[in-house]
């Protein structure tokens, strides 16, 4: 879910064309969840090939991605999420019990023939299983599109790489890229231009959106550290909120006493014992240097063999996917446009 800062966020409206050219690390588990939650069948259950596994992820991943690099020119490295952090169990079953709730609705909407309310509920129940991942890991390598198993959380490792150069910006929905450290964040890298609210049971509008570190933190007038500690002050994956303290409130405590350790104690009495635990988490993280980013022409038999035969996607639509990554990676290896590698 990650930290909310909504209520104090600094976000520029974009145009995908706007970052034509650019190099992103994607959070390769947050774009996944998105495909499951929205590609459908008619009765809003995952689609599957003719072996029984779900192939719903796969279809936004080979479809979305050759889109943006062949239109867009974008330059994409898939970052997945490593072992998490043992604070973060008790998000993840918080997790797996709306997700167990969420099933049960939507069995109980498909009964009743309510296929409104239960593509709402569907969105929910998406699970990615260890096969789905490696599912996804093989489509990119036929592709010959880079991916990086980060050893702990991917929003780190992509922030980790953009600070360092390697990459322009960092890509997902969640906030927390920014608590890592990523000098840029864009958020809704979708072709689509929409996006389902489960609560309402609409669609709305959606641009991609880009954050700029530097420029949010000085428009709000604290650090990076200082916005660690605002995140654990609401709730972060890894902690509970302090009860009664949102991002407004928690902005003014730490312009007022700059740390938490300043914290007027009957509210640092409130604030997680193990909060210097979890500052680390967001200002140390666990990250790797060895990675490849380099681009490779796509693997067109074993993609056809993949994709076609063995989950039953349709052999034209794979084939315009292969032409746009062909014309991809020949745009990339035009002079001046070479392929870039990090090892």
């Amino acid at each position: 879910m990650g930290v909310n800062l909504t209520p104090i966020i600094v976000r520029n409206t974009i145009r995908l064309k706007d970052i034509s050219g650019k190099s992103l690390a994607v959070d390769a588990n947050n774009v996944l969840y998105q495909f499951l939650a929205l590609i459908r069948a008619r009765d809003t259950s995952p689609l599957k090939g003719p072996d029984g596994s779900i192939t719903s992820h796969l279809v936004g991943l080979l479809y979305r991605t050759t889109h943006l690099v062949s239109r867009y020119h974008l330059t994409l490295v898939f970052i997945f999420d490593g072992k998490p952090h043992p604070l973060k169990r008790e998000e993840i079953e918080k997790r797996r019990r709306l997700r167990e709730k969420a099933v049960l609705e939507w069995i109980k909407a498909i009964r009743e023939g309510d296929y409104v309310r239960a593509f709402s509920k569907a969105v929910m129940t998406g699970t990615l299983t260890r096969r789905m991942i490696e599912d996804a890991k093989k489509l990119l390598d036929l592709l010959g599109v880079p991916w990086v198993q980060a050893p702990a959380e991917a929003e780190a490792q992509a922030a980790y790489m953009a600070m360092k150069g390697d990459v322009w910006a960092s890509s997902s929905r969640d906030y927390d890229s920014l608590l890592f450290g990523t000098p840029r964040l864009i958020r809704y890298l979708t072709i689509s231009g929409r996006e389902f609210l489960p609560s309402k049971g609409i669609f709305r509008p959606l641009k991609p959106e880009l954050i700029i570190l530097e420029d949010f933190l000085s428009r709000i007038k604290i650090t990076r550290e200082q916005l660690v500690d605002l995140a654990i002050l609401i709730g972060t994956d890894f902690n509970e909120g302090v009860k009664g303290i949102g991002p407004k409130k928690a902005l003014k405590l730490l312009r007022k006493y700059s740390k938490i350790e300043n914290l007027p104690r009957e509210i640092r009495d409130n604030v997680p014992s193990n909060y210097e635990e979890i500052r680390k988490i967001f200002l140390e993280p666990e990250v790797i240097d060895e990675y490849s980013l380099g681009y490779r022409d796509p693997m067109e038999n074993e993609l056809y063999e993949f994709l076609c035969i063995e989950k039953g996607f349709s052999q034209q639509r794979v084939k315009r996917a292969i032409n746009r990554m062909k014309s991809a990676v020949k745009h990339m290896q035009q002079p001046g446009l070479g392929l870039w590698m990090k090892k």
